[in-house]
């Protein structure tokens, strides 16, 4: 019997062990999140979804790619813009000029259902043909079915080229 108490409290804790790698293990019950895998291909690519939504012209489907909590640090306002009605104030003004972003240069880190995308772009406006050169970064939070922006932040290059 008291080995039987013994084999069950080895088999008990070794539930509770780790894997090799360092990661808990699951057990029955316990809710873990699991990480979605991506590339930085697919993080790219929210940019361009981001961009075409700016072609359309209507500040609701930009709006679309944020998260329901988010922020925007715009480059023409100071305000920072938190909730869905301020974002797409924002955009409403923005897309005026027919706004369309290139990226320059970036650099892409993943995460656990998270993701950073940070470089520099250009948009032209075709309105008017102005072109602004301006730095950006991008923070994703994968919600179980899209990737949503959680932070936005851009602004234009400090100094003329």
């Amino acid at each position: 019997m008291k080995s039987l108490t013994v084999l069950a409290l080895a088999a008990t804790l070794a539930g509770c062990a780790t894997t090799p790698s360092g990661a808990p293990t699951r057990t029955e019950g316990a809710h873990m999140e699991s990480c979605k895998a991506t590339s930085d291909q697919e993080i790219a690519a929210l940019f361009d979804r981001w961009n075409q939504s700016l072609q359309t012209g209507d500040p609701h489907k930009v709006v679309a790619n944020y998260a329901e909590r988010s922020i925007l640090l715009p480059t023409v306002s100071n305000k920072p813009r938190l909730t869905p009605a301020e974002k797409e104030d924002y955009f409403h003004h923005f897309l005026e000029n027919r706004p369309s972003g290139k990226i320059d240069m970036r650099v892409i880190e993943l995460g656990c259902n998270t993701a950073v995308d940070a470089g520099l772009y250009t948009f032209t406006f075709a309105k008017t043909g102005v072109m602004v050169h301006g730095r950006f970064t991008y923070t994703y939070h994968w919600n179980g079915s899209e990737w949503l922006i959680t932070s936005h932040h851009s602004s234009a290059m400090p100094e003329p080229e």
